[in-house]
């Protein structure tokens, strides 16, 4: 015992960090993206003790790039997190999230209710509500979108359900190819609801689909939870980039 507390301060540093760490990754749903960084700052700090001053000034200098290029990819998706101004639209694609069970997850609910509001500021909009059925889910996330939505007093009418799509990019082809086939435009007529940290990267695909689309932000959950997402999202964003 006595040895333990005459161990170096960085040793309690980073071992404070690794144990925030395995908190956030396991003990927590939702939040491992908060656990990378905790288990990155121990591991900056086991590094300046080992390394000599040369190499220490190369990992600074790394770590300021990635900083910097962090927060280049943050400002178009903190940019492009609120809802655009004038959104109305006569389309509303919902992007689907995760069904448990027969219940919309917590994102898919933030979502859903974002989808209420808008459909009821514009009277005249129809939902096209996509998403599959993944693992864990007994139906598919548009049936599930769809009910929701029907039973907070939303017309059937008014909700077309899209129950194929896998991934965000599927979700605005088959929707989009849903507005073609009722002989419209999706391209300026659309608006698409998800999480305000991911809207930047859904109209970028949209963009690169020929669909200029508003955004209709969706609440991201709270601040440490919305943090994780952010920091989630840069990495989605940059394979984005690169691979289109």
């Amino acid at each position: 015992m006595s040895r333990l507390l005459h161990l170096p301060g960085w040793v309690y540093s980073a071992a404070i960090l690794l144990a925030c760490a395995a908190f956030f990754r396991f003990a927590l749903e939702g939040y491992d993206y908060i656990g990378h960084t905790c288990t990155l700052a121990a591991l900056l700090v086991a590094l300046h003790h080992f390394l000599g001053k040369g190499l220490w000034r190369a990992v600074v200098v790394l770590m300021c790039i990635g900083i910097l290029y962090f927060i280049a990819v943050e400002v178009p998706i903190v940019k492009n997190s609120r809802t655009d101004k004038d959104a109305g639209r006569d389309y509303l694609v919902v992007l689907g999230a995760g069904v448990r069970g027969d219940v919309p997850s917590r994102a898919l609910l933030y979502r859903l209710q974002a989808t209420e509001k808008y459909l009821r500021q514009y009277p005249d909009s129809v939902a096209i509500v996509s998403g599959g059925q993944g693992e864990g889910e007994n139906i598919t996330e548009a049936k599930c979108m769809s009910d929701w939505l029907v039973e907070k007093g939303i017309s059937p009418e008014r909700i077309i359900m899209e129950d194929k799509a896998t991934s965000t990019n599927e979700n605005l082809q088959y929707s989009f190819d849903i507005i073609r086939g009722l002989g419209e435009d999706p391209n300026g007529n659309t608006a698409i609801v998800s999480s305000s940290y991911h809207l930047y990267r859904a109209k970028t695909m949209a963009k690169k689909q020929g669909v200029t689309a508003a955004g209709v932000s969706a609440y991201p959950g709270w601040a440490l939870l919305s943090a994780n997402y952010y920091i989630r999202e840069a990495f989605g964003v940059t394979y984005l980039w690169v691979f289109g």
